[in-house]
């Protein structure tokens, strides 16, 4: 069935912004949405989903690629000096291009 709704601008960009991160159209976007408020079943699962609901991982990387070995202090360092640039404690630091 087709609508008409009116979203307000910046509200629509996000979810816009949303479904291309995930590689999906905003109409499946807005689908799973409404799904998810009025308590129906999903029609199609996405693709980074189990029909069962279950998540599909890895969610990043592959199988052949490079390894990142994380020690427990090493994500709260990061943690740590992400919120530090945040709260402007940190000069902001320029990720490379790859």
């Amino acid at each position: 069935m087709r609508t008409t709704v009116d979203l307000p601008t910046p509200l629509f960009r996000r979810a816009k912004a949303r479904a291309a991160q995930r590689g999906e159209t905003l109409r499946a976007l807005l689908t799973r949405a409404v799904e998810a408020e009025v308590g129906a079943a999903p029609a199609a699962p996405s693709k980074w989903h189990h029909p069962d609901g279950r998540v599909k991982l890895p969610l990043i990387g592959t199988a052949g690629g490079p390894k990142v070995n994380l020690t427990n202090a090493d994500i709260e360092r990061i943690l740590a000096e992400d919120e530090a640039r945040h709260y402007g404690l940190l000069p902001r630091t320029r990720r490379r291009k790859r």
